[in-house]
């Protein structure tokens, strides 16, 4: 197939409908770390489950001074419900630990006083002006430096919503919650093809040899949307061994790097012709990556291919790759947007991806954008969309975040 190429924004359009929402899947709460809550989370008990102390001190009920019953602490994980104070009476207490049944409040241990006397261990509260402990009585206010049972959530509160990303906090909240496990769409598997036997793994250019830079390159990006990239495979520019590493492929989602093209040796139009594909993306009319494509092969498996260049290839990663991925994952997207801090060339007719660099939504051209070239987007913290007859100073364009980088941290 060699048809006409798409719009910028039809081809993601195609792109985010070539592929259905995964399977919902139980894994536990180890597991769940960047995928996409399938269900929501409730509150499976109160949080706190039961008071506990917010300091380290000591728990006292009523007024003091008060008789500390034991010198040993009540530690967080021990079971305190056959502990009671009477008024008048403390306990050492460690921050975590439940309260006894009795107590109304920790006094802090930096303001409190203790002294041992004929008539056992006495605790006084010390007086703020001179330091001393206050032996005329002493309070404190009921339930200072306690956390009360149900402060954070009670048993069935609504905690994170179904669509979610989870994050490690999240992880933590569930786990708190009482969660051993969660209903997640599970992340795409991607295989990431590399053709070009000019291509280097290791070592510095010579002359008809260049590196690898996609190789290195793509499964973190791809990981960094939420998919699961195998380690890259090397592929001989054949029909042959390219036809074998389809085949043998088990992963959701394919991915290919080079012979996109019409060129002598760009051969991946022809094997998947040869496999007899429902071609979707022949092309897209952006500026780099314009010979990029999507697929689907005959088991239903999206197919990807990107062009060999490394900026190129990566303007194929956001166009079609990522609102792949989205789908199968079930995440929702978000447009950004920020304001061009110079004017940028653009095409008269096709969409153009430039390196840029965010500060307080503005949008900084960087200037290595050439298809071959990684030298600005090494320093980048997003592309910017710059539509046709567009790019103009001052003009808020759309920018699609670098996986794993954080805007204005470098």
């Amino acid at each position: 197939m060699h048809s006409a190429a798409l719009p910028w924004e039809q081809a993601r359009r195609v792109a985010a409908a070539a592929a259905s929402q995964r399977a919902p899947l139980a894994v536990r709460i180890d597991g769940a770390l960047h995928c996409v809550l399938a269900a929501p989370v409730s509150a499976l008990t109160d949080l706190p489950p039961f008071p506990t102390a917010a300091m380290d001190g000591y728990a006292v009920a009523g007024m003091g001074p008060w008789h500390v019953t034991t010198e040993e602490p009540l530690l967080a994980g021990a079971d305190t419900r056959d502990i009671r104070l009477d008024p008048g009476y403390a306990v050492p207490i460690a921050t975590g630990a439940a309260m006894p049944t009795g107590a109304d409040a920790v006094l802090r241990r930096e303001h409190a006083a203790v002294e041992t006397a004929l008539h056992g261990v006495r605790l006084y509260t010390l007086d703020p002006l001179t330091g001393l402990p206050n032996d005329t009585g002493g309070e404190v206010v009921a339930g200072t430096d306690v956390r009360p049972q149900g402060e954070e959530c009670a048993v069935g509160d609504p905690l994170i919503a179904t669509g979610t990303l989870v994050s490690p906090a999240i992880m933590g909240l569930a786990a708190a919650a009482g969660y051993d496990v969660l209903e997640v769409i599970p992340p795409p598997t991607v295989a990431v093809l590399v053709l070009g036997d000019e291509l280097l793994e290791r070592g510095v250019p010579r002359p008809g040899r260049v590196r690898d830079a996609l190789g290195p390159m793509i499964p973190p990006w791809l990981a960094g949307i939420g998919a699961r990239a195998n380690p890259p495979i090397r592929v001989a520019d054949t029909h042959r061994g390219l036809l074998d590493e389809i085949e043998d492929s088990t992963a959701d989602v394919l991915i290919t790097t080079g012979s996109t093209a019409a060129g002598p040796v760009d051969f991946v139009h022809d094997v998947l012709d040869h496999l007899g594909v429902h071609w979707l993306v022949d092309g897209v009319q952006v500026r780099p990556g314009h010979p990029m494509l999507l697929a689907v092969l005959p088991d239903g498996r999206p197919f990807i291919g990107l062009p060999g260049n490394p900026l190129a290839a990566v303007s194929g990663l956001v166009t079609l790759a990522a609102p792949v991925i989205n789908a199968m994952r079930g995440a929702d997207t978000r447009e950004a947007h920020a304001q061009l801090t110079e004017t940028v060339s653009s095409h008269p007719t096709d969409t153009r991806l430039i390196p840029v660099l965010l500060r307080d939504d503005l949008a900084h051209p960087l200037r290595y954008d050439g298809p071959a070239m990684l030298r600005s987007l090494a320093l980048a913290d997003a592309l910017a969309v710059i539509p046709p007859h567009g790019g103009q100073l001052e003009s808020s364009v759309e920018v699609l975040p670098i996986p794993g980088v954080s805007p204005g941290v470098r």
